[in-house]
């Protein structure tokens, strides 16, 4: 027990404050770049939407699951399939907070190749939808236009702090804390010499982690300390870079979803770039290890547990420490949230509402409801998977609106 928490404090003190720093630049994208800037940029059917796609879902620290109603909303503002796809590929690989945390982790060589990775199997993805696929918008969907005037007067500040240290991490910060966990087993359970016997054979350790990280669901930054552990236990850097590209960019919720909103083809292209890319990016980082140094001195040393007394830093214990209070207070949030009752008057609904799972979806599904007419307010209840409409509205309109985010509507609770 005192190697394991040992080792989550060494793995926690080289993240948190890169993790810190990272949520706030999220913040502040969030706040200060409109949403109608990467819908500009999207509408044509060509290589420079696929491109802009790509660029603009690389900083954003959106999982797997929280980009599927942005891209859907993406798609309902007139956006290509081809820059839907970019955008859902490259979007979950990586973010600002993620790019920071896997330099701190595991090197600059990482921090390089993984938004790499992310640019390239987004524009193959999106190139190939475009060329495959008919470019034309479903009857299904309807146009939802989101407003943010209540946002817009409060204190930029604020939003930012919220986004970043409140919403994130209510998003994120479970799984986060579930991977640094995992990594502080791997360092104490498993034995040095373990994938020493698969040394010969990289490519079945990169099926081995493919197959983990697939159906899986695991963020850009918690599968950091995942993969670094494993790294420094004798997987080669191909293997581990597989799991932090496959593991955030799909999982099988996100699978399902996006068969049934953008159709068949669409998810088998999907599926088919980010499976390849993740091999191909695989065998290129075997083959340049000795070159850009993937095993480096720092990642070693912060996820082995040393054998003599551990200093304890200051500045990253206590950053170490603000990031576990930040996390217990989304764990409350989320434990108040799941018991909390809604408010239904004579004219409120509460209508259930499958695949919602961050605050990303939460959003998406109050805004397209928001702006349905007859809705006077609208409440989401994450835990509960409910969402509480008051109004005029019919059952008919609030469906529509919940559907055209992407988002599976099962009618009004009993």
């Amino acid at each position: 027990m005192k190697d394991f928490l040992l080792s989550l404090l060494i793995v926690m003190n080289a993240m948190s404050p890169y993790l810190l720093l990272g949520f706030l630049v999220a913040g502040v994208l969030h706040v200060f770049v409109p949403k109608k800037f990467y819908r500009r940029y999207l509408t044509n059917n060509d290589f420079r939407s696929v491109l802009c796609a790509s660029l603009l879902g690389i900083p954003l620290p959106l999982c797997s699951c929280g980009v599927i109603p942005t891209a859907v909303g993406l798609r309902n503002e007139g956006a290509s399939k081809g820059a839907v796809a970019a955008f859902l590929i490259a979007t979950p690989q990586t973010g600002i907070d993620s790019i920071l945390a896997t330099f701190s982790l595991m090197g600059l060589g990482f921090a390089i190749v993984r938004p790499s990775a992310a640019l390239v199997t987004g524009i193959v993805g999106g190139i190939l939808v475009n060329r495959l696929l008919k470019n034309h918008l479903s009857e299904d969907y309807e146009q939802v236009k989101t407003t943010t005037a209540s946002e817009s007067a409060e204190n930029k500040l604020i939003q930012i702090f919220r986004y970043a240290y409140v919403n994130m991490i209510q998003d994120i910060g479970p799984r986060l804390l579930l991977g640094l966990l995992l990594a502080a087993v791997i360092q104490v359970a498993i034995p040095d010499e373990f994938f020493l016997q698969f040394s010969g054979m990289p490519f079945v350790q990169m099926l081995v982690m493919l197959v983990v990280a697939v159906p899986m669901y695991v963020c850009s930054t918690g599968s950091i300390p995942i993969a670094a552990a494993l790294l420094a236990k004798g997987l080669t850097p191909g293997a581990a870079f597989v799991l932090l590209m496959a593991g955030p960019a799909v999982n099988f919720g996100s699978i399902l979803v996006i068969n049934k909103t953008m159709g068949r083809k669409f998810t088998s292209l999907y599926l088919i770039t980010i499976i390849l890319g993740a091999i191909i990016f695989g065998f290129l980082l075997n083959n340049t290890d000795s070159l850009l140094h993937f095993t480096n001195v720092s990642m070693e040393h912060c996820c082995q547990v040393p054998e003599t007394t551990y200093t304890f830093p200051v500045f990253k214990t206590s950053c170490s420490v603000l990031l576990l209070l930040l996390i217990l207070n989304a764990f409350v949030m989320k434990l108040f949230e799941r018991f909390r009752k809604e408010n239904v008057g004579s004219e409120s609904k509460v209508y259930v509402v499958d695949g919602m799972h961050c605050n990303h979806c939460k959003s998406s599904v109050e805004n397209a409801v928001r702006n349905v007419k007859g809705v006077t307010s609208v409440d989401v209840n994450l835990e509960q998977q409910t969402v509480t409409v008051e109004g005029t509205a019919s059952s008919d309109k609030i469906e529509k609106a919940v559907t055209s985010c992407g988002f599976e509507f099962k009618g009004e609770r009993e």
